[in-house]
């Protein structure tokens, strides 16, 4: 009866078909980008925080093995999607082609779309052999080889003998990542990375191995009582992320329920070029008992600082996450101090109940000592952090219940618990109450926040959507929240508000349009050091018109108008860019053309824009100013093995005649950069 139902379904018209299956299936960055991730406004390389997602959702999960944490962990499936995958499976059993997703009820075909190339089915001929051979059979790997560099040239390669503040290394930025993994099954892969201005260099002593950044892991899961075991760089994702937050949560965005709550996904290899945010050193998972599972971690790796030295000894002043050493003072900070960090997560699982307890230590080589500022005395200071945490996961039909109490010893305390329902087919609800006290600190957490750091707020969100059909949609959250204490650029305590509201009208694949509008107030000083100690609210309000429509399966558009304004001390400034976008694909060349104006008052209104790039890598840039941003980006196929990227991208201004500041100055109103990469599979 199933191979009815399959062929049946894999009869449909090429316009209803998901994807196809099969390794490496390639998937639309910028939908899922601007579906899932949070709204930007925070002066961030976003660039970098999102590629680290995207290396997650690279290695496909097998819908025969995924639970309904690794089917949360996608951001794409609300609570009563979840729920009938899982008693579908239960039902009529293993799953024997991707297409099956569309028998599965309330799987309507948007979803299916940006699910289908991050699920897989593996056969049972698949999984048979030693690790060995598994591993040299996979056909799920790759090696790729990028380069990139700014054409112009840029103040800090001028010649400047002696200069502390001159780049040492070549403008390129040269990168190179292999891969190898199986769903549930195993994974081996390594990262090599050298930034603009970085050079190459072989000082085993002064910890340099060529490449500046250098990551690898291997991974075996399902061996035995063993659940997981990774040795080199990982991440771990516990909880609601209080303590072991992962590095990519997601939050508040157009995806207004599913990103809000954390899954419990574990110990995940780290194959990011992103050099902070995770762990180098061995873990494991553990079967103790048919419910009972045990998780350790044990990991040590010299971090990046500014050290002070004086009578006493030596002290942090500062811990460094950018990962740049391109100067010989950032050569300086780079390594200083090691960092060893120990947890262990008890975790009891039964039918619809889980419940888990952690504890993680975090000590450095030498004590951190911050310069202080009004807003940051309750920062971590000292040589060793430690922190516990009970967590609580609950589901019933289609309502999940989650949450997680957590304590920094000697300091303060931080909670977070909601609910994710499905009440209707139609319609979803999510509700979530958080509480971080000022000297809560933790140092790998990731939780649902306002803050950029889980700490100083509270606050209450509610988030919606309604499918009024399979064309119609509305979307949108409320948050309220409130800062106890000073913060950053905020020296009062304050409160504030946020809200968004999404309508969307999809009446085929081919046609997207959706209207987004937001506002947010949040607390700022006012300008200038006289007047260092005044704040009030901020007013920032967005409005999105945006419009995707294909001609045919080859040619389509993306056509878009973002405006902003921002009231603030008596002034009301705006900002607005207007896009348009090219897409052609033809046998093994695919094209992608970005033609954008843009105009803004201040820094306040800048626009962020994902823009399209090479495969596993995002483009977040924002347009700030007067001019106009470009790129092109071509994909050949070469075979079936060998794939091929260029890329170039110009911004010009027409207020400026230099952009940027310091090192980074460029001697004129344009910008110019190139790429290339290659993708190698074995």
């Amino acid at each position: 009866m199933k191979f009815l139902v399959i062929i049946t379904l894999v009869s449909i018209s090429i316009s209803e078909v998901i994807g196809q299956e099969g390794p490496l299936r390639e998937y639309d960055l910028e939908n899922l980008a601007e579906r899932i991730f949070p709204i930007q406004d925070l002066d961030i390389d976003y660039g970098q925080l999102y590629e680290n997602l995207a290396q997650i959702l690279s290695n496909p999960i097998d819908l025969n093995k995924a639970t309904a944490e690794d089917l949360r962990s996608l951001y794409l499936l609300n609570e009563n999607q979840i729920s009938q995958i899982l008693d579908y499976r239960a039902a009529q059993g293993a799953l024997l082609s991707v297409y099956e997703l569309q028998a599965i009820p309330g799987m309507d075909p948007v979803t299916l779309e940006l699910l289908s190339p991050f699920v897989t089915i593996k056969s049972q001929d698949q999984q048979l052999g030693s690790l060995l051979d598994r591993m040299l059979n996979e056909e799920n790997n790759y090696l790729l080889l990028r380069t990139s560099r700014t054409v112009e040239s840029k103040a800090g390669y001028a010649i400047n003998p002696g200069g502390s503040s001159n780049y040492i290394g070549s403008p390129e930025r040269i990168y190179s990542r292999f891969r190898v993994a199986r769903a549930s099954d195993f994974s081996i892969g390594f990262t090599a990375e050298k930034d603009a201005g970085e050079q190459f260099r072989w000082s085993p002593k002064n910890k340099f191995v060529g490449f500046d950044y250098n990551s690898f892991h291997v991974q075996v899961m399902k061996n035995g009582p063993v659940e997981n075991a990774i040795i080199g760089d990982f991440q771990a994702q516990f909880g609601q992320g209080l303590i072991l937050g992962g590095g990519f949560g997601i939050g508040k965005g157009a995806e207004t329920i599913t990103t809000i709550r954390r899954s419990n996904a574990g110990f995940i290899p780290y194959t990011s070029i992103t050099e902070a945010g995770y762990f180098r050193g061995l873990a494991g998972s553990v079967s103790l008992a048919k419910s009972i599972s045990l998780h350790a971690l044990v990991g040590r790796n010299w971090r990046d600082g500014s050290t002070v030295t004086d009578s006493t000894g030596s002290t942090l002043s500062a811990i460094s996450s950018t990962g740049l050493h391109r100067t010989s003072t950032e050569i300086s900070n780079r390594k200083v101090v090691l960092e060893s960090n120990y947890g262990m997560v008890i975790n009891y699982k039964k039918n619809d109940l889980e419940i888990g307890s952690i504890i993680h230590r975090t000590a450095f080589s030498i004590p951190v000592f911050r310069n202080t500022t009004p807003y940051n005395q309750f920062y971590f200071q000292g040589r060793d952090n430690t922190n516990i945490s009970i967590y609580v996961n609950y589901n019933f039909k289609n309502v999940a219940l989650f949450g997680e109490a957590a304590q920094t010893l000697d300091h303060g305390k931080a909670l977070v618990m909601g609910m994710l329902s499905s009440l209707t087919r139609s319609f979803d609800l999510a509700l979530l109450y958080r509480n971080y006290d000022r000297n809560y600190q933790t140092l790998y957490g990731n939780a649902f926040s306002e803050n950029s750091t889980v700490q100083n707020e509270s606050g209450y969100y509610i988030g919606w959507k309604y499918k009024f059909d399979k064309q119609h949609t509305l979307a949108g959250y409320a948050d309220l929240f409130q800062f106890p204490w000073l913060r950053y650029r905020g020296y009062a305590p304050s409160n504030g508000h946020e809200w968004l509201a999404r309508y969307a009208y999809q009446p085929n694949k081919e046609v997207l349009l959706y209207l987004q509008v937001r506002e947010e107030s949040k607390i700022r000083n006012y300008p200038g050091e006289a007047n260092l100690y005044q704040a009030e609210n901020g007013l920032k309000r967005n409005l999105w018109i945006n419009a995707d429509y294909a001609l045919n399966n080859k040619l389509s558009f993306k056509s878009r108008a973002q405006f902003s304004s921002y009231s603030f001390n008596s002034s009301f400034t705006r900002g607005f860019a207007l896009i348009q976008d090219f897409n052609f694909s033809y046998k093994k060349l695919t094209l992608s053309t970005r033609y954008a104006l843009f105009d803004t008052d201040d820094y306040d209104n800048r626009q962020y824009v994902y823009e399209r790039d090479v495969w596993l890598a995002f483009t977040f840039p924002f347009y700030n100013g007067v001019g106009i941003r470009n790129y092109v980006l071509l994909k050949y196929a070469f075979n079936k093995k060998i794939d091929f990227w260029l890329r170039w991208s110009r911004i010009k201004y027409v207020d400026r005649d230099q952009i940027g500041t310091g090192n980074e100055m460029i001697d004129g109103n344009s910008a110019n950069e190139v790429k290339f990469q290659a993708r190698i599979r074995f």
